[in-house]
């Protein structure tokens, strides 16, 4: 099995119409034996990771327009070198700038592992079946 990650900074974008950013550390991981899945991880301010697992074809459309009807979204920025990703939770929502260039060689890494159309076959099915068997 192979994994891909690559970690980058997020800029969190304010509630508020005030100018300040967070800077946040983001973990993005891709797993061969998980291929139509991304995991991205935010690092908290209590050293814990908050994880968000969606659709590598949401990041794959969101390159180059909004994409995502549900809690998490992607789109291209106004600023041709970032992409907005959005959270929403029922406990509230949060807006991050990510740099495209970091985040296309992610998905390029991705796809060289398991091309796009190719997930079925790297996909174990009876491999799932046995974990949600299992409990």
């Amino acid at each position: 099995m192979t994994t891909i990650r690559h970690e980058q900074t997020a800029a969190l974008l304010p509630s508020t119409d005030s100018d300040a950013v967070t800077p946040v550390t983001t973990r993005w991981t891709y797993e061969e034996t998980e291929p139509f899945a991304i995991t991205i991880a935010f690092a908290t301010e209590r050293g814990r990771w908050v994880e968000w697992v969606f659709a590598r074809d949401l990041l794959i459309d969101g390159l180059t327009e909004p994409t995502g009807e549900g809690d998490f979204r992607i789109s291209p920025d106004v600023d041709p070198d970032l992409l907005v990703l959005e959270i929403f939770a029922p406990s509230g929502s949060a807006a991050f700038t990510v740099e495209r260039e970091g985040t296309e060689y992610f998905l390029r890494q991705t796809l060289e592992l398991v091309p796009a159309g190719a997930e079925s076959a790297h996909f174990d099915v009876d491999r799932l079946l046995a974990e949600l068997s299992a409990g």
